[in-house]
């Protein structure tokens, strides 16, 4: 099983991000369709969609939406929000996609980069490029290579409850791995992630080999230009030609 399989469908992967801002990416995801100009009734997928806060919110703002992801016990969970224009399927992103053909692909808050294998980075583009309409929008919301390299904090704790997360990062290689532990009802847990620093140079080659053209990249959730070395983020957007 790879580390975000198991991971991901703990409890204890939702505790530790349970303090994430959810008015801060509604804004993002408001303003981001905004300046899609993607009108009421689209259709969008959110790729890796987790509990699926961004896809109920998308829905409220009118759109149809078809939240995938790759954990069974979120998408379970996610159930519980369907409604006729919002649906909820395990899907694991390497995968095509089985669905009408679509306005726009969201991937959100860094749910890429996992997979060790360059091959599984070119089918969640290949996946991506085959479901959208033409002229349709691929977001990637990524982390700025860069930015990490130069503000990693090695050492943290964070508290949720009762529960201490020591957290230990490092950059092996291409990779930001993050070491978890906790000691929680007398049992020791030990999990990781890892991240690949993909490069925006790597990024957009694999956009191209499907036939993307990338129109911008912005560097925050404000949708700031990007900046290589100031910008927390590398937001791309994607059009299918």
């Amino acid at each position: 099983m790879e580390w975000f399989e198991s991971w991901f469908d703990t409890p204890y992967y939702h505790l530790l991000y349970s303090n994430r801002d959810y008015t801060e990416a509604e804004n993002f995801i408001t303003k981001l369709t905004a300046d899609l100009q993607l009108p009421p009734q689209s259709k969008i997928i959110d790729l890796a969609c987790g509990k699926g806060r961004h896809s109920v919110f998308l829905n409220k703002l009118g759109y149809d939406v078809l939240g995938l992801d790759l954990s069974r016990q979120s998408i379970e969970s996610d159930k519980q929000y369907e409604n006729q224009t919002l649906i909820f399927d395990v899907h694991d992103m390497r995968n095509p996609i089985d669905a009408d053909p679509m306005d726009a692909v969201f991937n959100l808050f860094t749910s890429f980069g996992y997979f060790d294998n360059e091959n599984d980075d070119r089918k969640v583009f290949q996946s991506v490029y085959n479901v959208l309409k033409p002229g349709g929008y691929f977001v990637l919301d990524y982390l700025n290579e860069e930015y990490v390299r130069k503000t990693l904090v090695p050492e943290t704790v964070v508290t949720r409850g009762d529960i201490d997360f020591k957290i230990l990062k490092k950059i092996e290689g291409r990779h930001v791995i993050k070491d978890i532990r906790f000691e929680t009802e007398g049992k020791s847990y030990h999990f990781f992630e890892k991240v690949k620093l993909h490069t925006l140079e790597a990024i957009h080659a694999y956009a191209s080999e499907c036939g993307f053209e990338r129109i911008k990249i912005w560097g925050d959730y404000q949708l700031n230009e990007f900046n290589k070395e100031t910008s927390p983020r590398c937001i791309n957007l994607f059009k299918k030609k």
